[in-house]
């Protein structure tokens, strides 16, 4: 008869080896995922350049690459541990409760997190896999939100105010609401502290990436002005075409294949079967977005406007990517479909209601069908996901499903994105011209900022003889009333 004691230590032997295993796929796939949002970037680089004149190639892919290095190095510094500082034990990744330290304070017997106190140039002290995983993935989205102001601000914005900006994006600005919403700070703890749902849901980012870019974009954009000759005295709105639609095609698309590393990864699981369910339903709202945008363009100004289509298949995405893990199948069309009719006339408002200057529509389709996603949440969720998200008992539930207060979380959370980017971004853009100045004189933007800014054109002829101005101009994202 087998002795108790070596039997129990058999068991758990194996029970350890199970879930070493379990973790290590966890890690992989978290990795993998990570990977795929990083190759985004290059779609960024492309879908922005594209849209943009050819005498600002240089400029505008030199943002959308040091973007990349800056926010890595800020990340790193001090950026990661404000976010996810005092995110506390790691389920996914064995429990690992390294990153434990959040600065709290009291209010009413509630406590509120505030920002994270440990993770600080990922020390030995914190280096494990899990902090390295987490960091690599939470990296690469905070990427994708401090590249959404380089193109609503493009063709006008000196390179060393960008890279400026970036810094605090990095550090401060996107780090804090990132807290607030992943790493266990206030707003996720809407529901526990006071019954509004689960606190502020947001599954990968609707909130936390997109509309912390779009808001960001949209103070920029207002800020910095517009083009050179974009607006006439008058108050007519001259709408400029994308200098290379191919590009453009070819970076959405990039974008729209990077999403299935977006909102799959954030499983941070490759053991959780809903996965499947969140990739498909990315897929199914971008298609729901890049059709009403076609029809809802085609009907109103008469053709099939090939960079609403991408605008509107992006905006589907950026709006399933907050309720993908949490809603059905007939919910993610709902949410693409009104996304990709929103982005259109959120554009033209922008364009020629505001008179803000977005040369490729970031502010509606990432601030816009950002907020438009989070609120989706808080009606379509439909109770069969969420299980003790946020420290809240039972699956999440939308208004449509009989939780009023899971809305009103969703509509909290927008509310102080607003408030809280909307503010930091002016502040920090204003100080930042005080320094260097936001903007590139009329000379050097009306020459193109390859030559003046960055010394090297985007296309020749020959070598060493650049591509005529003239030969291209950029575009708004949305077509004007003459069109």
């Amino acid at each position: 008869m087998a002795d108790p004691a070596d039997l129990a230590k058999q068991v758990a032997d194996v029970t350890k080896s199970v879930g070493d295993l379990q973790t290590a796929a966890n890690i992989v796939w978290t990795l993998v995922t990570g990977f795929l949002v990083m190759f985004m970037q290059l779609g960024f680089a492309l879908l922005e350049t594209g849209l943009t004149r050819a005498k600002n190639v240089t400029h505008t892919m030199g943002m959308n690459i040091f973007v990349y290095a800056i926010g890595i190095l800020c990340f790193w510094l001090c950026g990661f541990a404000f976010q996810m500082g005092g995110v506390g034990a790691l389920a996914t990744f064995g429990n690992d409760a390294t990153l434990s330290h959040e600065f709290v304070i009291h209010i009413a017997g509630k406590e509120f997190g505030l920002f994270g106190m440990s993770g600080f140039m990922l020390t030995p002290a914190v280096y494990t896999p899990a902090i390295a995983v987490l960091f690599l993935f939470q990296m690469v989205f905070m990427d994708t939100a401090a590249t959404i102001p380089t193109g609503a601000m493009a063709e006008r914005w000196k390179f060393a105010s960008f890279c400026l900006f970036s810094v605090l994006i990095a550090a401060v600005i996107y780090p804090f609401y990132a807290n607030w919403v992943w790493g266990g700070g206030w707003l996720s703890m809407l529901g526990k502290n006071y019954g509004l749902g689960h606190g502020h849901v947001d599954f990968a980012g609707s909130s936390v990436v997109h509309m912390t870019g779009g808001v960001m974009a949209f103070v920029g954009a207002k800020l910095i002005g517009a083009r050179v000759g974009k607006y006439t005295k008058d108050g007519k709105v001259n709408a400029i075409p994308a200098h290379n639609i191919p590009m453009v095609v070819t970076g959405t698309l990039i974008l729209a294949f990077g999403w299935f590393g977006f909102n799959p990864g954030s499983t941070l699981a490759g053991t959780d079967t809903r996965t499947a369910i969140v990739a498909t339903n990315t897929m199914i709202a971008s298609a729901a977005g890049a059709m009403t945008a076609c029809i809802y363009v085609w009907t109103r100004y008469g053709k099939p406007d090939v960079t609403m289509i991408c605008n509107g298949l992006l905006a589907g995405l950026v709006a399933i990517t907050g309720p993908c893990a949490f809603v059905s199948s007939g919910a993610s069309i709902v949410i693409g479909g009104v996304a990709g009719v929103l982005v259109v006339m959120a554009a033209v408002f922008v364009d020629q209601k505001l008179k803000i200057d977005d040369p490729v529509g970031a502010v509606a389709v990432h601030g816009v069908c950002g907020a438009w996603g989070i609120i989706g949440l808080g009606l379509f969720a439909n109770g069969t996901y969420g299980d003790g998200l946020n420290g809240v008992a039972g699956n999440v539930k939308g208004l449509l499903y009989g939780d009023s207060g899971q809305l009103v979380a969703s509509v909290a959370g927008v509310l102080v994105n607003i408030i809280w980017v909307g503010l930091a971004a002016y502040v920090g853009l204003k100080v930042v011209d005080m320094l260097v100045g936001n903007r590139v004189s009329t000379e050097s933007e009306i020459e193109g900022l390859d030559e003046g800014e960055m010394g090297l054109p985007g296309y020749s002829a020959e070598a060493g003889h650049p591509v005529p101005p003239e030969m291209a101009m950029p575009h708004t994202g949305a077509p004007s009333p003459a069109e």
